[in-house]
């Protein structure tokens, strides 16, 4: 058979995930759900050189920025007052470069992914009041309440990656570990009525599946399996 699946390759991947949660992170969100995407390019050596961008997002919060607007049975009144429905989300992103290597055993293109990356990111905790009636929870009010972090990151991935010969099959899935070193980035908490000081490291560790759309640069020789 001859494989058409040689050479330069630009790809695009488009990416799901699960992550756990560690260290700080650990003690503010549950496990959350990803899904994001890569642009890169591999050379004829199979190394590899691109850029990605994950948005990551959660139903499980374990902070309560909202304590200090809480009666004492743990409800929320709105300006209407009745009991306003206030949900806490977590949200965030990691955008960032990578390099790597793709790792064959043979003359067929698949094989151990390898690749590290660099780059910056955020998480915050979305307040969502979908009865809109609590007026501390409008416009910029949020802002105090939703503990925005943001700074530098690392991540890693470990996993398979198949180019098919005939270029109709291709995709990889593996392992994948972020590191983030965030700061608070807002002036003011308003729960704790100070700026949350402090350096966190908030880790993320998890699985990785990707479908990939390749596009061959020149000729490919003939290979033989």
């Amino acid at each position: 058979m001859t494989a058409r699946n040689t050479g330069k390759v630009l790809s695009l991947h488009v990416t799901a995930g699960v992550h756990t949660p560690a260290g700080d992170m650990a003690d503010r969100f549950g496990v959350d759900g990803d899904f994001g995407g890569a642009f890169e390019f591999m050379t004829a050596g199979n190394y590899l050189f691109g850029a990605e961008g994950h948005y990551f997002f959660g139903n499980k919060v374990k902070d309560d920025p909202l304590a200090i607007l809480r009666t004492p049975e743990g409800d929320i009144i709105g300006n209407d007052r009745l009991i306003a429905s206030v949900a806490l989300r977590e949200r965030g992103y990691y955008i960032g470069g990578m390099i790597g290597k793709l790792i064959t055993f043979s003359q067929k293109r698949s094989g151990i992914r390898l690749t590290l990356g660099a780059g910056v990111t955020r998480h915050r905790i979305r307040v969502q009041d979908d009865s809109d009636s609590v007026t501390q929870l409008t416009g910029e009010y949020k802002n105090g309440y939703d503990r925005l972090c943001g700074g530098i990151a690392l991540n890693q991935f470990i996993g398979w990656q198949h180019l098919g010969a005939t270029r109709r099959s291709n995709w990889m899935a593996g392992f994948e570990f972020n590191e983030g070193f965030t700061q608070t980035l807002r002036d003011w908490d308003f729960t704790e009525m100070r700026k949350l000081d402090g350096k966190r490291t908030d880790l993320r560790i998890g699985i990785r599946i990707a479908w990939t759309l390749p596009f061959y640069q020149g000729g490919a020789d003939k290979i033989y399996y």
